[in-house]
């Protein structure tokens, strides 16, 4: 077996041990006789697996004990629909903060119920940067149940490095940056985070509820002839441990084994520190000629998407196939933005990013 540095934006690289460890419990799992796939959601042995991941994910992130924490299925986006559907009450306004598509995505599903306000776009500056102190919408954010941000984008490659300071409970979509640095999860009412990027395999959505926003959901389910949806009715998918129908057992047993693995690594500090030091290595590439054209400056860069251009279109396709040919996986640019992505998640080793920068320096010799 021969595998690849790969960089994929999700789904997104795992770290090896983990993928070892899951391997193991394919045809057999724990004292069942069956691989962990086949067995029970209701069984005790999945049970401990449920949770096992629960436990880790409040002691990695630092939940509150009065938070729930909650295993989904939909993605972010289904949450884009039932955290506004969940904390306003009809005809309601929330706000929120356009950094590109999930946000604009986000917008859309919202406005299905509630009056969703757009506090500050990146569009007019092509995505390319973060709203300034000051620069939110004064307007937008008045009467606002709540403000939505997405703490990093995937695409563009923008990153915040602080949530945003508002007067108004915060949710964050943390898919693409949870677990890789330090996050204050109490001044947060929800967050939630599709699972493919720094936490395991697609099909698992992790859903973090405040007190405040428990009632919120309660309360909208009251509000409304019939009550909630039950699949989008946070209160009562947490009131049964996100047990309501059957969950994605397999992805939540890999869920807590990469959050084990983080634990061995050093916790979400470690994570941090080492995510900083392969965004460094590559920045520093892309900021030593002007071969490479960055997408994002200053403090709105990513530690998680870099994203670049080169001098042309047929440059970027030779480097992305000579890339793949040199044992560099998944760096061709999301069809809206073009170019390279490099997208270095927990599981990119440090030895990966300087792989990748030895290649960049030889390919800007040839081609530059």
């Amino acid at each position: 077996m021969s595998r690849a540095w790969n960089f994929s934006a999700g789904p997104a690289a795992l770290p090896q041990p983990v993928l070892e460890e899951l391997r193991e419990v394919l045809l057999e799992f724990s004292d069942c006789r069956a691989g962990l796939m086949e067995i029970s959601h209701r069984s005790k042995q999945f049970s401990a697996v449920l949770d096992s991941a629960t436990v880790r994910m409040r002691r990695v992130l630092g939940v509150p004990d009065d938070y729930a924490v909650v295993f989904q299925q939909g993605g972010a986006s289904m949450q884009f629909h039932a955290v506004p559907l969940n904390l306003c009450a009809p005809g309601e306004a929330m706000a929120l903060v356009d950094t590109g598509t999930w946000t604009s995505k986000a917008v859309e599903e919202a406005s299905r119920v509630a009056d969703a306000r757009v506090a500050w776009s990146g569009k007019p500056f092509g995505y390319t940067r973060l709203p300034e102190p000051g620069e939110l919408d004064a307007a937008a954010l008045d009467g606002a149940a709540y403000l939505h941000y997405c703490s990093n984008n995937t695409i563009r490659g923008t990153q915040f490095q602080a949530p945003p300071s508002v007067d108004l409970p915060l949710i964050a979509d943390l898919s693409s940056d949870i677990a890789s640095k330090p996050v204050d999860v109490s001044a947060h009412e929800v967050i939630f985070a599709g699972a493919q990027k720094n936490l395991g395999p697609s099909g698992v959505t992790a859903l973090i509820l405040s007190p405040w926003a428990l009632e919120r959901s309660r309360d909208a389910g009251g509000s409304r002839p019939g009550g909630l949806p039950s699949m989008l009715d946070h209160a009562l998918q947490a009131k049964k441990d996100g047990m309501f129908n059957t969950p994605n057992t397999w992805g939540i047993y890999a869920l807590d084994r990469v959050l084990a693995w983080v634990e061995s690594e050093g916790g979400v500090a470690a994570m941090a520190s080492r995510n900083t030091e392969k965004a460094e290595k590559l920045y520093g590439e892309l900021d030593r000629t002007e071969f490479w054209r960055p997408h994002v400056q200053g403090t709105a860069r990513s530690q998680m998407n870099v994203v670049w251009r080169l001098p042309s279109e047929m440059l970027e396709a030779r480097f992305v196939a000579e890339a793949t040919e040199a044992g560099m996986l998944a760096l061709k640019g999301h069809r809206s933005v073009g170019g390279i992505r490099a997208s270095l998640y927990n599981a990119v080793p440090v030895e990966a990013v300087d792989a990748l920068v030895g290649f960049m320096q030889e390919f800007e010799r040839v081609h530059g």
